[in-house]
């Protein structure tokens, strides 16, 4: 009786979250081993459903719209990079094909505007740039397509914004499609 008061006590100290005590079972029975499944419920079934609506992006299988030949940008992209510079601001998001914006980061955000001198200059596309690809790669966003124009192309704000993204880690080009 001793023994049984002694364990219910330990037992309940033990309850205690800080309580680094091991407790030892007293029951006689031996541990049961998992045996065969006789009914086979452990059975693997034929034909699986992926209901991940990426799913077929991430193989590249997934149809790209291709759009009139002559539009601009192309229209054929499953996530698209956009820069947005504002008078004051620098807006970038990435869009998905169906027009939805997926992952966004701007220099109106406090979190990053209070570690900027200003909200516009060269700094400010690197930093957006460093803070998108992150959160790209945590949304599972690895790829994407990057169309500047020209003299977006050609500016130094682009250009920085477009390494520091790299350098996080995102392709700024996606893979070809693969055709059935």
């Amino acid at each position: 009786m001793a023994l049984r008061s002694g364990f219910w006590e330990l037992l309940s100290v033990c309850r205690n979250p800080g309580c680094r005590v091991a407790v030892l079972s007293t029951s006689s029975k031996p541990a049961v081993k998992p045996e065969a499944d006789p009914e086979g419920n452990e059975a693997v079934a034929p034909e699986f459903t992926n209901r991940n609506p990426r799913n077929l992006e991430l193989l590249a299988v997934a149809r790209k719209e291709r759009g009139w030949g002559t539009v601009w940008p192309s229209r054929e992209f499953w996530h698209r990079l956009r820069v947005i510079r504002s008078q004051h601001h620098i807006d970038a998001l990435v869009e998905h094909r169906n027009g939805q914006t997926v992952v966004s980061a701007s220099t109106r955000e406090w979190a990053i505007k209070k570690h900027l001198y200003s909200t516009r200059n060269v700094v400010a596309c690197e930093s957006v740039g460093r803070v998108l690809a992150e959160r790209c790669l945590e949304a599972g966003i690895n790829f994407m397509v990057y169309q500047p124009t020209p003299w977006e192309a050609a500016s130094d704000s682009m250009k920085r914004l477009q390494s520091a993204m790299t350098e996080g880690g995102v392709v700024l080009q996606e893979p070809r499609r693969i055709y059935e």
